[in-house]
């Protein structure tokens, strides 16, 4: 896959489709691109060029513990530069859960460089605030504090990091175990900071501000609660909503993947969206 320089690191990244206007769809979690693959296949071929890639400290891109900001926002001027680069500017921003908040912090921060949002399972309410900063940072935080390093490339997650892109197991084995620590803790404590708003990170007057054409799919278990798509379409003006046929799930999280038989619905409703906004 091709690789670009982006503000100092290695960006991993995938154009799926040849011609038609830009469009990203950016993952959750910590995890890579590959998920998208399928649904980004589908929306090619509706005539758009789908912007894939891996965000700093996932997939095969380059890790780097030195931001000050929320992960999110990082991803935000990430992505930018990526699309500026590539020529895709302005495009269509989409993802899901930590993608739907980096998109949403892209049309904050870049409002000329986005066309239109495609938020699909709004992360948000009390479950996930307890859950994501688990997942996100204290594990990792205690398994440094217990093993040091070491214990931290032996991980499932860094161990795939490290596979895909050597160059994050040096970066690793190399780093003091307390400076690990105080990035995750940094981190940890600015993502807790916006716990309580309707978006992590993002106030309701700055969800009132963005006038870029939205639409928003609302998940379906306790970390993507379909209340917070429906308090994201009601605070940004003019958004609108489109509900799935599937019944909200007691489950901590329902994967990706378990989406799979909706992806042809949310490529109609999605490429539909994007026609009437521009998309010619």
């Amino acid at each position: 896959m091709p690789i670009a320089n982006v503000r100092g690191l290695n960006i991993n990244y995938e154009i799926v489709g040849n011609d038609g206007p830009f469009v990203t769809l950016i993952t959750g979690g910590r995890r890579g691109y590959a998920e998208f693959v399928p649904l980004a296949q589908k929306i090619a071929a509706e005539g758009f060029r789908v912007l894939l890639h891996d965000r700093r400290n996932t997939g095969a891109s380059d890790m780097s513990f030195e931001a000050d900001e929320v992960e999110e926002a990082v991803w935000a001027d990430d992505l930018h530069e990526l699309l500026s680069q590539l020529g895709g500017l302005p495009a269509f921003i989409g993802g899901a859960s930590a993608g739907a908040r980096t998109s949403i912090l892209f049309a904050l921060r870049h409002p000329e460089a986005a066309r239109g949002l495609l938020l699909l399972r709004v992360t948000g309410g009390a479950f996930a605030a307890e859950r994501l900063p688990e997942n996100y940072y204290n594990q990792f935080i205690r398994l440094a504090e217990e093993g040091g390093m070491d214990a931290i490339c032996a991980h499932e997650q860094y161990a795939d990091r490290i596979a895909a892109n050597p160059n994050n197991g040096e970066l690793l084995h190399n780093m003091d175990a307390q400076d690990f620590i105080a990035a995750l803790t940094r981190w940890r404590d600015l993502f807790v900071a916006g716990r309580d708003l309707p978006v992590f990170g993002v106030t309701e007057a700055e969800l009132n501000s963005i006038e870029t054409p939205t639409i928003v799919i609302p998940g379906n278990d306790k970390t993507h609660d379909s209340n917070a798509g429906r308090i994201v379409h009601q605070m940004i003006p003019g958004s609108e909503l489109h509900q799935l046929p599937i019944e909200d799930q007691d489950l901590p999280l329902v994967p990706f993947e378990d989406w799979a038989p909706l992806e042809p619905e949310i490529t109609q409703v999605f490429a539909d969206f994007m026609r009437r906004h521009g998309a010619g």
